[in-house]
């Protein structure tokens, strides 16, 4: 199908008249007239019923125009990409990555970040999930990493990767553990709302098991360092292991009855319109997330 017959159809579809389309079209009406019968032509369909008021779409007519709308559309879209392509994007993204998670993919991302866009600018912003999700509503964030959050409806969050959760002790551990035994041992764990200590009381507050925490620390170095000192053992993903300083590895057991495993999200505000940058951002991010967590159970994408 001839595209500059169906721009020439649709401007006269919405102009309402011959005479008015061609003056926008700056040609004349009966050149005007001659593209459109050939369209009418090659389709084989009377696109416009001609009167002495204008013109107005026949039944065919108002279906070709909605195809036409939307191929016009689809091209624009490809010459935007297309010139977008052409530019290196300029300016500054900000991203929000939990501490446990920025601790270890801050300096990659910024560097394959700044090699891949060297006119732009990152920022990165340390917080809690719950603390990232609410800058992210607010627009202080264009990305985030969140650990379990809940589902929104201004947010799109993709499940990347997901862990399962571990008990780590100073003593010797079986290699698996009933979450019911976990509950009765002291515990240091994260003060709420901290993700992980909601999810894991949601697992076990059903199942009749009171964890019994006897110290709340909100920095996992610390924790750790609690766990090695034989103060309270913790439970924590697999990963976090990589945060352990202390000469002595801890002692790791399984959790089942039931395995609980967290999932470790890429949000997004859906009011934000995806720029070549803020993509290109959350690639990046996902396949870090990939490459520091290969040891999880990737997910695919909604």
């Amino acid at each position: 199908m001839d595209l500059r017959r169906l721009e020439y159809f649709v401007a006269v579809a919405e102009a309402g008249s011959f005479s008015k389309a061609a003056a926008v079209l700056v040609m004349s009406q009966p050149a005007l007239s001659q593209q459109v019968a050939a369209l009418e032509q090659e389709t084989g369909q009377r696109l416009l019923n001609r009167t002495g008021r204008g013109a107005e779409p026949t039944e065919a007519g108002l279906a070709l125009l909605a195809h036409a709308r939307a191929i016009f559309e689809l091209a624009e879209r490809a010459r935007a990409d297309m010139r977008e392509r052409q530019l290196i994007p300029s300016g500054r993204i900000t991203i929000g990555l939990p501490p446990r998670v920025a601790h270890a993919m801050t300096a990659d991302l910024v560097e394959r970040f700044r090699a891949e866009f060297p006119d732009a600018a990152i920022s990165v912003e340390e917080g809690l999930s719950i603390r990232l999700r609410e800058w992210l509503v607010a627009g202080r964030l264009d990305v985030a990493v969140l650990f379990d959050p809940p589902a929104s409806p201004l947010l799109s969050i993709e499940t990347v990767a997901r862990e399962s959760l571990v008990l780590m002790a100073s003593t010797p551990l079986p290699s698996r553990i009933r979450l019911a035994e976990v509950a009765a041992l002291p515990l240091v764990l994260p003060s709420k709302p901290n993700s992980l200590r909601q999810l894991l009381e949601s697992e076990a507050r059903p199942r009749g098991s009171l964890l019994k925490v006897v110290a709340e620390v909100d920095s996992i170095k610390t924790v750790l360092s609690l766990v090695a000192r034989g103060v309270a053992a913790t439970v924590l993903p697999a990963s976090a292991i990589r945060e352990w300083t202390h000469s002595t590895p801890p002692f790791m057991a399984a959790i089942h009855a039931p395995v609980i495993r967290n999932r470790l999200c890429i949000a997004v505000p859906k009011a934000r319109p995806a720029t070549r940058l803020s993509r290109s951002l959350v690639q990046l991010t996902r396949e870090l997330c990939v490459q520091y967590y290969g040891d999880a159970v990737r997910v695919r994408k909604p």
